[in-house]
């Protein structure tokens, strides 16, 4: 059994407090999350764990670092340092500083190189210097047999970690699903068929994706969340731009190629008087390009995210039109959950991940009208305000953390 916290501080072991974690990101690391805002799933999931009581040590682990890039940005950051005016522990931590203590540390593997191999040998070779490299650093910190709780759809099941008690995969996408990683296919479908060798413990945010997997052990479906904070009290104001007449219709997220964009020239020309405005990551300009030809719809580059926030709450419907295909089947949308927080009436394609989250999501199958639901999305108008309090309290961030602990620490 790993070794509960509070036992070591004297405290009786019969129900311990708190439990020794290792949290590995997936490819991320905390500087990228600290830079994007910490609005992802595993941003969220870092930042929770610290604060968490349960969690008694914690170890974060960011993605395997490309020792020739690091030693480069170190040799020009090195030579900026005089330059630099010092800054307090509190201006770091602002800054996206990890909050390093006796009973938080963040590991920052190095290796020969920032990808992964893709042949299998080459895969087991990397986990295994991951494996050791975060099996030392949780040594030193006094742990003993933690939990981990792991993103990484490689290290799910290549990496041993039999240094630990118990391991679950926190599986954030369908990887299988996802296209741009079509090199490591592979390797995925040998690493979940080890963690169901392994019966490692696995929670997905849908049920598509935990089915992909197929574990054997214990697992756990675990939507994606909102954080109260935001969305609680008076709104912001939006951005200037924002403020036109006729009903404002919003899209935030990554404008990819999940997006229906047949549906969102159908919408566009059916409600002409409707500003519809796609805000996010550009990731396929070719994509969306037909969008750029009407004279309603407003592609935006990524905003901060109090913007993001503002622009939600100051939204008249919020849209999800995905297209229906193995990737958007396996999603856990975070646009879904924080539109339906601002209060938002919803329009959305009818998917799985969009069934049964709420009464305020109003459903569109292939080939029907989405100017339709919208206009009655907009004859429904918003959520009272003890409704969309309730929403937020029931599907908070902490709630999800806690349903992942239940299981990582069972």
């Amino acid at each position: 059994m790993h070794q509960p916290v509070g036992s070591m501080r004297g405290t009786p072991t019969t129900q311990p407090s708190s439990w020794d974690v290792v949290f590995c990101f997936s490819y991320l690391s905390w500087e990228a999350v600290a830079h994007r805002g910490w609005f992802g799933t595993e941003d969220r999931l870092a930042r929770g764990l610290i604060e968490h009581e349960r969690v008694g040590r914690l170890l974060v682990c960011d993605q395997m670092r490309s020792l020739p890039i690091m030693l480069a940005r170190d040799l020009v950051e090195g030579g900026r340092i005089g330059r630099r005016r010092r800054t307090s522990p509190r201006e770091k931590e602002r800054e996206g500083a990890f909050p390093t203590s006796p009973m938080a540390q963040l590991l920052r593997p190095v290796g020969v190189r920032r990808e992964y191999p893709t042949s299998i040998a080459g895969v087991e070779r990397a986990c295994r210097a991951f494996d050791r490299a975060a099996g030392r650093r949780a040594r030193r910190m006094g742990m003993v047999e933690p939990a981990v709780i792991v993103a990484n759809p490689l290290l799910a099941g290549f990496a041993k970690f039999e240094w630990a008690a118990e391991v679950t995969f926190f599986a954030t996408d369908d990887w299988l699903a996802y296209e741009p990683q079509r090199r490591w296919w592979r390797a995925y479908e040998e690493s979940f068929a080890r963690v169901g060798r392994q019966k490692r413990r696995v929670g997905a945010v849908s049920a598509a994706a935990l089915e992909r997997i197929a574990p054997t052990g214990e697992s756990k479906v675990i939507p994606n969340g909102i954080d109260p904070a935001e969305w609680l009290g008076a709104a912001s104001r939006p951005p200037a731009w924002a403020e036109a007449a006729g009903p404002l219709l919003v899209y935030a997220g990554t404008l990819d190629s999940r997006i229906d964009v047949d549906a969102l020239l159908a919408l566009a020309r059916q409600m002409p008087d409707a500003r519809i405005v796609l805000v996010g990551p550009l990731l396929d300009a070719q994509h969306l390009e037909p969008l750029r030809a009407t004279g309603n719809v407003d592609i935006r580059e990524p905003l901060a995210r109090r913007e993001v926030i503002a622009l939600i709450r100051a939204a008249d419907v919020g849209l999800v039109p995905h297209r229906d295909n193995a990737l958007t089947r396996a999603m856990s949308p975070l646009k879904l959950y924080e539109y339906l927080a601002a209060g938002l009436p919803v329009v959305a394609s009818d998917l799985a991940p969009m069934r049964d989250v709420d009464a305020g999501v109003l459903l569109v199958a292939g080939g029907e009208d989405y100017a339709a639901a919208v206009e009655a999305a907009l004859k429904r108008g918003r959520a009272r305000e003890d409704t969309r309090n309730a929403f937020i309290a029931r599907h908070s961030w902490r709630a999800r953390h806690d349903r992942l602990l239940d299981l990582a620490l069972a």
